[in-house]
């Protein structure tokens, strides 16, 4: 088959093509977006009618994509790891009610938080649902792991997680495909009852799960992703995970290191390779991509007295992502780093882009708050969050998807009157609308601000599911029609704009106020594409 230079999601997205996907279902999410986007832009999709449309969110994307394995095809859901939170219901009880068709979740993680709120590391999620879970160290192992995910999906009936970090996933390389597989046809589960988790059933299911832990841990074993790697140096055996590997060999002439390697790509942990490192050596080094997953466990299956080294003991950093250069600390310091970015390259924080309209309702807002004085305004995740910033330093808060309006209701509700909040249009539908429902059903004194751009603009510009909702979905919710009000977020309306919004923060209740103007970034590119 041809190679192909790929980015890590791409590898991801062609792989599950090529392993008879038949659907996909992501909220964007960087850096996972660009896999659901590599398979909308595909023809081998567009041919084989592959679904690959956005969800509202990531549960409804892991419920929608559990339901195509209910009826028998091979699906994939994608997210960011902060976004397997949002999934962890469908996520957790997946692993109970087992697939019928394969699924594949992949988690894209984010260490050193480069577009993120945390630095959460999903292995850990993987390792609460008991599922097998894949973290490839290359291009080619990501869409190797794909299809063979799919295939250790359908060979156990259960949910396999592929764990790709932000360096993995938009970094570029070739790629071989493999022979391409047609798609399942729709066969229902053999069990009438197999998703069915009433307690009773919930219970059986459950230990069909433990009993399988023996053969995933078998699997892994036998994996050809798991490979010890001999070394003459055995004062030291090294443990690297995933990505990590690259790092590690970096630091080598000719990328050949001295120790004993054991390179873990698929979890649960080979515990007999494990252990047979660790006789070999009289240390351990422990070289993983995020929380110290395996260094933690290795206390509980070793424990004999042999020094382990790596996060935990400040060896390695706790915090951050790795690279060559931080990896290297773990064997001596260096008079100078390997990798030096040149001064030339200064550092520039992000900024709102010139014509963007959550601009223009920061000014608006800015002026009508003064009077209140500070710490009343919470805000949400999207481009609008660097209203935190210089010069608008107009919001106080960002936490999770939704927060900002059930934050405001709680500070309303400890007597800070009035709260304000700001969320975007695709946040909202995401997971703001239930939290102005409870504000509703209680009259909380609270201003909302749908920022509405008509587009999921931080992931770069994908369909939101709000336009031309909003107004509407407010309205079902309860949002008195005479409280949801619209204006035109740009500096001739500047006076009307802090009227509409002085009228409604002095409201005593629910009200909403939607700034609707198309994103400057999406409004230029139809202007371009319309010219080409």
């Amino acid at each position: 088959m041809q190679k192909l230079m790929l980015l890590g999601d791409e590898a991801i997205a062609q792989a599950a093509l090529d392993a008879g996907m038949s659907g996909i279902y992501a909220y964007p999410g960087t850096p996972s977006t660009e896999i659901t986007e590599y398979v909308q832009k595909s023809k081998i999709a567009g041919e084989g009618k592959v679904h690959a449309e956005w969800s509202a969110n990531e549960k409804t994307a892991m419920e929608a994509a559990l339901g195509m394995s209910y009826a028998g095809k091979r699906s994939m859901v994608c997210m960011k790891h902060v976004g397997l939170n949002v999934a962890a219901d469908p996520f957790m009880n997946a692993a109970i009610t087992g697939v019928n068709g394969g699924m594949v979740i992949a988690v894209a993680d984010d260490p050193s938080m480069h577009s993120s709120q945390n630095e959460q590391d999903s292995r850990v999620f993987g390792k609460f649902a008991m599922i097998p879970v894949f973290e490839p160290a290359d291009q080619q192992e990501t869409y190797d792991m794909t299809c063979h995910a799919f295939d250790l999906s359908e060979k156990y009936k259960i949910p396999v997680m592929l764990r790709v970090t932000t360096r993995l996933a938009h970094s570029r390389s070739g790629v071989s495909r493999a022979k391409v597989r047609e798609q399942n046809t729709v066969v229902l589960p053999g069990s009438p009852t197999q998703f069915i988790l009433l307690p009773s059933l919930a219970r059986k299911s459950y230990r069909t799960l433990l009993k399988n832990q023996d053969a995933f841990e078998k699997e892994s074993e036998k994996s050809e992703f798991n490979r010890l790697l001999d070394g003459r140096d055995k004062s030291l055996g090294i443990i690297v995970c995933g990505l990590a590997y690259n790092y590690l060999i970096e630091n080598f002439r000719d990328f050949k290191v001295p120790h004993p390697v054991l390179k873990i790509s698929q979890y649960p942990l080979p515990r007999k390779k494990i252990a047979y490192l660790y006789d070999e050596c009289d240390s351990i080094l422990v070289i993983e991509e995020g929380y110290p997953v395996v260094e933690e466990l290795l206390t509980g299956l070793l424990g004999r007295g042999k020094k382990v080294y790596g996060r935990l003991d400040g060896t390695l950093p706790r915090a951050g992502e790795l690279t060559p250069d931080v990896v290297a600390l773990a064997f001596g310091p260096r008079s100078k780093k390997v990798h030096q970015i040149p001064d030339i390259v200064a550092n520039r924080p992000p900024t709102l882009c010139k014509g963007c309209s959550h601009a223009d309702v920061y000014n608006a807002l800015n002026e009508v708050m003064t009077p209140y004085g500070e710490g009343r305004v919470f805000s949400d995740i999207g481009c609008y969050t660097l209203g935190a910033l210089p010069p608008y330093n107009a919001i106080n808060t960002c936490v999770d998807m939704g927060a900002s309006i059930t934050m405001a209701k709680g500070a309303a509700d400890a007597g800070l009157v009035p709260a304000v909040c700001v969320i975007g249009d695709s946040t909202f539908t995401h997971s703001g609308m239930t939290g102005l429902l409870d504000a509703v059903l209680q009259n909380s004194p609270i201003t909302v601000i749908i920022s509405d751009n008509f587009t999921t603009a931080m992931t770069g510009g994908q369909v939101s599911h709000a336009t031309g909702r909003l107004e509407s979905i407010c309205k079902g919710i309860g949002v008195p029609e005479e409280h949801i009000r619209t204006l035109n977020p740009l500096k001739k309306y500047h006076p009307d704009n802090v009227q509409i919004l002085r009228e409604e923060i002095a409201f005593m209740g629910v009200s909403v106020v939607i700034a609707q103007r198309e994103c400057i970034q999406t409004a230029t590119r139809k202007r371009r594409e319309a010219r080409n």
